[in-house]
């Protein structure tokens, strides 16, 4: 019996990515009081290619013949422990945020340019792990509509990513972020 295949009902990988959703969801209850936030509108953009770009990732789809290749059992599992690597990584980051944490673009009480922790490897961990986690899913997934989802889940973190920059910069000051940007990669380590 396959874990992964799709007539069995239980998908491993399914199972990390829900209950990754679930906690973050639901730990959003210990985020800081908003100070500030972007004109409403302006984060539509990311919101709308994100989301389009997770519901293609997963390819719900009968995995017939458009299935580009099937990984092993092992290859599998090893996809669903990249996915757990990616999301830990994300949760690091949010834990070392605390408070500052914000599902959206917005600037909390007592916000301030953080660089320790995974903000010193990249600017946006967050992002980072969960694309991780999407990379490992298009991988296991092997179809073009999961790759193309990944694609996707890229461009809108990567947009969100930009807005979130303009926004902290106007806020913070453009000399301090600016120092952070130079130094520290945006979504890939030393990129």
């Amino acid at each position: 019996m396959d874990p992964f295949d799709p007539q069995v009902g239980h998908d491993p990988l399914l199972s990390v990515w829900a209950i990754w959703a679930l906690s973050w969801f639901i730990a959003a209850i210990w985020s800081g009081r908003t100070q500030a936030r972007p004109m409403v509108g302006s984060q539509v953009l990311y919101r709308v290619v994100t989301f389009g770009g997770a519901i293609m990732l997963f390819d719900f789809r009968d995995w017939g013949p458009e299935r580009l290749w099937r990984l092993s059992d092992a290859g599998e599992w090893a996809m669903v422990a990249l996915a757990v690597l990616g999301f830990a990584f994300c949760w690091w980051a949010r834990l070392h945020l605390g408070r500052l944490w914000s599902g959206s673009v917005t600037r909390k009480e007592g916000h301030r340019i953080v660089d320790t922790g995974p903000y010193r490897l990249v600017r946006h961990p967050i992002y980072t792990g969960l694309l991780v986690a999407a990379l490992a899913t298009a991988i296991e997934r092997g179809t073009p509509v999961s790759f193309a989802g990944f694609c996707l889940m890229v461009l809108g973190c990567w947009i969100k990513a930009r807005l979130e920059e303009r926004f902290l910069r106007s806020e913070l000051g453009a000399e301090p972020y600016d120092a952070y940007a130079k130094r520290t990669g945006m979504l890939v380590p030393f990129l």
